[in-house]
């Protein structure tokens, strides 16, 4: 079968994916993946605690934001669900609480990269971030025990900052907390 005879993917194959799998349509290709291992989730999860009361409660932090773990996300023909994802409130002022995905694109977007999820991620994804003006990307590996931050400028991805192992950070656009970058890694 050539290219051109090839169905492109839609939201009804999303939908068709067992429960365990994450799916994702990027360029009308259908991507899958196993949910994330310990360490990802881990990380992931942690991240969302340590970011959720400064910025989404306003505890002991600025507010501001609306943070989420896993918004399926519909950016034009592209479903994607980043690990985590952040809009300033003057953009999302309120939740919609009967959304079943988002189509505002978020203000900022963390992955948490596996080695099989690695080249999609840092690719396909980013270039769908990139397209619809997501200003910041936290790309958080557990395995290496790395942060590394980019921001969108002029149409292309400056990494801002890389930190490692315990350090604790001000990374932006949540600059205005401390992160413990031990905290994402601990089990």
């Amino acid at each position: 079968m050539g290219d051109a005879a090839k169905r492109r993917a839609t939201y009804g194959d999303v939908l068709s994916a067992p429960a365990h799998i994450v799916a994702e349509v990027v360029r009308g290709v259908l991507h899958t993946q196993p949910r994330p291992a310990a360490p990802h989730t881990r990380a992931a999860t942690r991240l969302g605690v340590e970011l959720g009361g400064p910025f989404d409660r306003g505890r002991n932090g600025p507010g501001g934001w609306v943070i989420l773990d896993e918004p399926e996300l519909h950016l034009g023909e592209d479903i994607v669900v980043p690990d985590l994802g952040g809009w300033r409130r003057t953009r999302m002022p309120r939740l919609p609480m009967d959304a079943a995905f988002f189509t505002l694109a978020p203000d900022w977007v963390c992955e948490v990269p596996s080695p099989s999820t690695q080249s999609f991620d840092r690719g396909d994804k980013l270039d769908v971030y990139g397209r619809e003006s997501v200003v910041h990307v936290w790309l958080v590996d557990p395995l290496a025990k790395m942060l590394e931050v980019l921001r969108l400028e002029r149409e292309k991805w400056l990494r801002v900052a890389t930190y490692t192992a315990d350090a604790v950070v001000r990374a932006e656009p949540f600059d205005a907390v401390e992160l413990e970058l031990a905290t994402l890694w601990a089990d």
